[in-house]
């Protein structure tokens, strides 16, 4: 982690021939927006004087009290590689204030910080490691990204049959440019699908890099001539694209997760957070799952789970516990796609698992068996219960669920779920190609 001053912040933009810099932060549906400023107006900047026009940005605040101010985190200063040499661009991830000096409440980057200050309250920081998977497609002769791929790898092949195999390394040589450890990437399942996996890192840290990851896929996937979509399920009969995302808490630099005498290695918190995801489980995938798109995933066949159980033994669960022990003790949520907001994804998974600890929440037994083979009657036997199977299922269970709605917020709960509703309702008043396909010609 860098320990950024004010002076380092001048002097890099100095030394680096640093032409503009890009003031970032995040809407709440998970979109990166920035005011760029010239060199001559970083002082007004960094000293929290730059104010943005709040009521413009969807969800963020109403007309009559509108003006925001962006406040820089000096850590996260990075000057672009893939821009100019000569008056360069650099970016500072800025949290939202304000005009009085107060945090704005539904910033989501100050939400996903008031949940990690109450974990420290608790003695505990949390970390995530993410796998980020995306869709490289080619765009038409207008630029318009379409679905289409010359390619048909699937698991781990290479070139020639990985096409994006140019583009993917480029992506990695330039994330590691600006300060990332990758430690892997290949080419996934489906055709044209990639997954680059950079290392664990406490959760502020892996939000931001999560965001800054989604521009430098899209970015430098441009450059190739092709389009990156982190939408979950672009095309249909193939795997989507999930982010599935590795948890633990340390407590005194210590994993907080581990246990060498129990058979799976996992301590009694770590049991404890598992019950409660599982308990606020349907609450979160509104946040983890935030699209229409989202619930066409979620479906069995294709990978990604459908169900509310765990396991230490078989991937068909919604949660896995890696064969891993010691200090590395983690668990796997395996639902949450790249279309969520990283700030309250994490947010609201670390505030389930706090609840998990505090009221000593253990989880049902776990399921070690392929899920999907069992019959619904098994499932009944045994408590397994079904992720929500749409955005408005999931919008209902958000509604129910006053904990997780209490880590966003009141005022953005109510934006978030008037603005998830609009989606979904518009999206039911379509007229798809199936039904066409389906109806037009026999009805």
């Amino acid at each position: 982690m860098n320990n950024y001053t004010r002076e380092d912040v001048l002097r890099m933009v100095e030394e680096e021939d640093v032409g503009f810099i890009r003031l970032q932060f995040t809407d709440i549906f998970g979109t990166m927006k920035n005011v760029a400023i010239t060199t001559s107006q970083l002082p007004k900047a960094l000293d929290n004087q730059i104010m943005f026009d709040g009521s413009s940005i969807e969800g963020f605040a109403r007309v009559e009290d509108s003006d925001m101010y962006l406040y820089p985190d000096l850590d996260t200063f990075e000057i672009f590689p893939w821009r100019p040499q000569q008056g360069k661009v650099a970016r500072l991830i800025c949290d939202v204030y304000k005009p009085d000096g107060t945090a704005f409440a539904s910033d989501p980057r100050y939400i996903l910080k008031k949940v990690m200050a109450e974990a420290k309250e608790m003695g505990y920081e949390f970390n995530v490691g993410p796998e980020c998977e995306f869709f490289l497609f080619h765009t038409d002769e207008d630029g318009i990204p379409t679905t289409l791929s010359h390619e048909s790898a699937t698991y781990f092949d290479l070139g020639p049959l990985d096409l994006g195999e140019n583009a993917r390394r480029d992506m990695v040589l330039t994330l590691e440019d600006m300060g990332f450890v990758v430690e892997s990437s290949h080419h996934e399942l489906a055709p044209a699908q990639h997954e680059i996996d950079f290392r664990y890192d406490e959760a502020l840290a892996t939000a931001d890099n999560i965001m800054t990851f989604k521009l430098v896929v899209k970015t430098i996937a441009k450059r190739h001539g092709l389009h990156a979509t982190f939408m979950p399920k672009p095309k249909y009969g193939v795997n989507g694209s999930g982010m599935h995302t590795n948890m633990s808490l340390s407590r005194d630099g210590m994993n907080a997760f581990s246990d060498p005498k129990d058979e799976r290695g996992l301590s009694k918190e770590a049991y404890y957070f598992i019950g409660g995801i599982m308990k606020h489980m349907k609450a979160i995938s509104f946040i983890t799952n935030p699209i229409v798109n989202s619930y066409k995933r979620l479906v069995p066949g294709y990978e990604a789970p459908v169900y509310i159980a765990w396991s230490a033994k078989n991937r068909t669960p919604l949660i896995r516990v890696p064969a891993m022990c010691g200090d590395n003790a983690k668990i796997e949520l395996r639902s949450p796609d790249p279309c969520a907001n990283p700030y309250l994804a994490l947010a609201v998974c670390l505030a389930a698992g706090l609840d998990g600890i505090k009221n000593e929440i253990m989880p049902p037994q776990s399921i070690d068996c392929n899920i999907f083979e069992m019959t619904a009657e098994q499932r009944k036997e045994a408590g397994i219960e079904s992720l929500p199977r749409s955005l408005r299922e999931a919008a209902k269970e958000f509604e129910k669920d006053e904990y997780i709605q209490a880590v966003l917020g009141e005022d953005l709960s109510r934006k978030y779920l008037k603005a998830k509703n609009k989606e979904y309702a518009d999206y039911r008043a379509q007229v798809t190609e199936w039904e066409l396909g389906k109806y037009l010609h026999r009805m």
